[in-house]
């Protein structure tokens, strides 16, 4: 596995993983499975944390697997100038 799909996988999941943790942020809002997160020591602020965390690493990550000097992304060729 290249740089870029390493680096386009953990985007990818932190991506997954955060929309995960504003999921059940939001089912503590609404006191569904609040006991559960409770019992986990999991505050509404603590997934709120750690949703903008996950989302912030997806898109550094993104960011770097396309702005990374020195590595192509596969399946992208250098386009010849026109005469």
């Amino acid at each position: 596995m290249g740089h870029f799909a390493r680096l386009q996988l953990v985007g990818r999941i932190t991506y997954y993983l955060g929309w995960l943790s504003l999921l059940c942020g939001a089912l503590v809002q609404i006191n569904i499975g609040k006991a559960f997160f409770t019992a986990m020591s999991l505050t509404k602020r603590n997934l709120f944390e750690v949703s903008v965390v996950l989302f912030l690493i997806c898109v550094a990550s993104e960011l770097r697997a396309v702005v990374l000097p020195g590595v192509q992304a596969p399946g992208v060729g250098k386009r010849e100038m026109a005469a």
